[in-house]
This record gives structure tokens, C-alpha cells and sequence, in this order.
């Protein structure tokens, strides 16, 4: 499993986010407090847009685990931007290389992914024969996660224009039936656990989601308000009244401020739109 970070709004220096909160991501990368495996020493990953250049983001990622990333430190404390993701790997059964580490480009398009698709190895190869050649050949690494974005691309294309968070949402659902349909031929008993994001820079939309009968899911939070500070080591959502918007999306808890994070229902949704506005959404992979 692994721990992520998804940030929209009003621009602000990366470093305020993974690295200055209490609980900040490059933290989590070797003391994460929400799960039972504190390591994600296994890679990271950087995905940020900067859209007065380019609609496509920019991507940095290693192999190195995050705290001992000092190009990391050194790019996150100088770029501002209004949307970005992070992740930390603890990888399962790939290997640990660039290739596996989130989050994933395709075109305009990130994604990353907090769990695991019940026996992936076993699907593996007829779920590649159901990907378009572009997807296809897209594909680089080994990990399920990355074969399910190439998934969700095709499911993606098929829902047309526009690309907004509706059209990911649905998008997200259809690609999670193929998974299950493909996990029913096969027989396959194990749960998958779901937790994706995915944005093109305007539109995001995370998934906290489980095929687990007990209901056992990842932790997912968000946190919306009109900027993050952190100021004198304190790190919060403000509330100022003003008309910027802001919007976290968090494997765990950044502060103990427990006002600032709202707990993504198991089996929901939730859907940020390019004005920042922010809905809830029954996502049942088994309904």
C-alpha cells in the first residue's frame, strides 16, 4: 500500500504541503500513522501543472525513497502551482523502479493509486488484450495500477467530450466493472482495495472504494477552504472569507486539526469540479 496527496486551487509552493505539516507526506514516507506498514520507502512521485505553459503536467519521480530526495526538497520549495499530486510507494509485487512509480501521465491526464487489485497477476494478460493499441503501447511498468489507468483512458475516450469530473467519475466506474467482470471469470477470491485519483489539471476526482465484504477500505480525507497556510509551524485550512479556493485530497490526516478534514465515505466518491466546487458520490464496485 502507499500514501498520496492531491492539491487544487489557489497556487502554493509544493514544500507547504508534503513537507511542512506534522503529518506531511514525506513523513508519511517512513511514519505513516494510518495503516499497519509505516515504511513507503519504495519511490515517489511528483506531478504538477503549470497551465499558462503547457495543458500537459510535469512529472518527477525516483526510485529513492522521499525523505532522502534532496532534488525533491529543493523543487518543491521553489515552484507554486495550482494543482498537483504526490505519492510515496511501498511497492507489493513489482518491481521498484521509475517505471512503477505514480503518478502516472497520459497526455493531460495523472492518476495515481493507494492499494492493490485483487490477483492482478492473474487478469494481467487478458486485460491487456482488452486495451486499444494506444494504451496498449503506452503501458511501461509492471504495476496493476498503471494497467488500470491505461484501462480507464479507453473507458475515458468512450464517454466523448467534455472531460470534465462527471465524465472521470463514470469513467472510474466502468473501468472498476471490467476489473470485476474479469476477477468473476477468473474465479478470483481476493479483495481489491481502490483508492484512485485522477485530474487533468481543472477537474479531479478520488475514489475511496473496496471489493473487501468486511469493508475494510484505505483511509481517504479532504479538506476544502480558501488557502493552506503554515505559518510559524502551524498548519491549517483558513476560512477567510475571500473568494480563493482550496481543495485537499489526503491518504491520512496532515494536522490533528480534526475540523479541517472531512473522512471520504467507504464506496464514495468525491468530485471536484474546475471551479472548485465539490460533490459526494456512491462509487460501489459491487453494486
Amino acid at each position: 500500500m502507499c500514501r498520496f496527496l492531491a492539491y487544487t486551487g489557489t497556487p502554493i509552493l509544493i514544500d507547504e504541503v508534503i513537507y511542512q505539516p506534522k503529518n506531511s507526506l514525506i513523513r508519511q514516507s517512513f511514519q505513516a500513522q494510518e495503516r499497519e506498514e509505516p515504511l513507503n520507502g519504495d519511490g515517489f512521485g511528483l506531478g504538477w501543472y503549470a497551465l499558462d505553459i503547457s495543458a500537459e503536467p510535469g512529472v518527477f519521480v525516483s526510485v529513492q525513497p522521499a525523505w532522502h530526495n534532496r532534488n525533491l526538497k529543493s523543487l518543491a520549495s521553489k515552484t507554486k502551482v495550482p494543482c498537483f499530486f504526490a505519492h510515496v510507494r511501498a511497492a507489493t509485487v513489482s518491481d521498484v523502479s521509475e517505471a512503477n512509480c505514480h503518478p502516472f501521465r497520459f497526455g493531460n491526464l495523472l492518476m495515481m493509486h493507494n492499494g492493490d487489485i485483487g490477483g492482478f497477476e492473474k487478469i494481467q494478460r487478458p486485460l491487456r488484450r482488452m486495451l486499444s493499441d494506444e494504451t496498449y503501447h503506452w503501458v511501461r511498468g509492471q504495476t496493476d495500477s498503471e494497467h488500470f489507468f491505461a484501462l480507464f483512458i479507453d473507458c475515458l475516450k468512450k464517454q466523448g467530450e467534455p472531460t470534465d469530473c462527471e465524465a472521470m467519475y463514470l469513467a472510474l466506474k466502468d473501468a472498476i466493472n471490467v476489473i470485476s467482470e474479469l476477477q468473476e471469470r477468473f474465479k478470483i477470491s481476493e479483495a481489491s482495495y481502490l483508492n484512485f485519483a485522477v485530474t487533468d489539471g481543472k477537474n479531479m476526482v478520488a475514489v475511496r472504494s473496496t471489493t473487501d465484504k468486511k469493508l475494510y477500505a484505505d483511509t481517504l480525507y479532504y479538506s476544502e477552504g480558501t488557502r493552506y497556510q503554515c505559518k510559524d509551524g502551524v498548519c491549517t485550512m483558513l476560512h477567510s472569507g475571500t473568494k480563493e479556493k482550496s481543495v485537499l485530497v489526503v491518504s491520512e490526516k496532515l494536522t490533528e486539526i480534526k475540523e479541517d478534514w472531512l473522512e471520504v465515505p467507504v464506496n464514495n466518491a468525491v468530485l471536484i469540479d474546475e471551479k472548485l466546487n465539490i460533490s459526494i458520490k456512491e462509487f460501489n464496485p459491487l453494486a
